[in-house]
């Protein structure tokens, strides 16, 4: 159990059926965004002994990886998903990792100690923050002087190929609201210009925010990619208030935009991030 949890909303979302379907789909997941790990992990610039903070470390990937780049130091990965650190475990003990461990914490409050680690890293993991000045402040505090932080995170839905095709597929001829900007979710972080203000008001300096872009996996040909996309979480909110004649038109929809986009190497449609790095003192 969590000794705290701050943002209890994001905390019931990720620690229940959310969590669990991460959790089961780890690999599919993975692939999707297999583009940005070695982008996140330059940025990051680990070295042999560090000591490695992972936020939202979901299944554990990037804290795996931290564990092999900072072989002599150490890794601490957080999140709010049971299922997912649960996962995570499994891996990194497959791996044979001794230098990685799991727990579950609210980074915006959990207490960590003081100047603690050497670099804080975070695979879309820091747009769920229900007050996002008070999280970064928090890890600030727990990065030692000289030390660095290293994101990913989304770039507005309209830089996003596969979000605005998914959505415009399964509105049926809806109009869809977008999250308020800077609220907790998938595009909290879309903003550059609120990005550095939320960091350096925590006290970070250096703040950059660079520009990728990169495929995004969404399954080996249409088949695959309908399965996951048509029983994922995305589309069962999209679909719930539809009647059943709308609501297979929009999945007709969803399988003819994800034909579109397959090829030799499965369905893939475009994304955007932001690669986000500051540093302390």
């Amino acid at each position: 159990m969590m000794a705290t949890i701050a943002n209890k909303e994001m905390a019931a979302a990720w620690d229940g059926d959310e969590g669990a379907e991460w959790a089961r789909d780890w690999e599919r997941y993975d692939r999707a965004v297999a583009g940005y790990q070695a982008r996140l992990m330059a940025a990051a610039a680990i070295g042999p002994a560090q000591r490695v903070l992972d936020v939202g470390c979901g299944n554990g990937e990037t804290s795996r990886a931290a564990a092999r780049q900072a072989a002599a130091g150490s890794v601490l990965g957080v999140d709010l998903s049971s299922s997912m650190l649960e996962r995570a475990r499994q891996l990194a003990a497959t791996e044979g990792l001794a230098n990685v461990r799991f727990e579950q914490a609210d980074a915006q409050v959990q207490r960590f100690e003081p100047g603690a680690f050497d670099v804080v890293v975070s695979r879309f993991g820091t747009m769920f923050f229900a007050d996002p000045v008070a999280a970064f402040t928090n890890l600030a505090g727990a990065i030692r002087p000289g030390g660095r932080i290293a994101m990913v995170a989304w770039q507005g839905p309209d830089q996003n190929e596969w979000l605005r095709e998914i959505r415009g597929a399964l509105a049926a001829g809806r109009t869809l609201p977008v999250p308020p900007a800077g609220s907790p979710g998938p595009f909290a972080q879309a903003d550059p210009d609120h990005v550095r203000t939320v960091l350096t008001t925590a006290g970070f300096s250096d703040v950059t925010v660079e520009d990728a872009k990169e495929p995004f996996w969404l399954g080996t040909g249409t088949d695959d990619a309908f399965t996951f996309m048509s029983t994922g979480g995305m589309a069962r909110g999209l679909l719930q208030d539809l009647d059943e004649p709308t609501r297979q038109r929009a999945l007709d929809a969803l399988r003819a935009t994800l034909d579109r986009y397959a090829g030799a190497g499965g369905v893939a449609l475009g994304s955007a991030v932001w690669v986000i790095a500051a540093r302390i003192g």
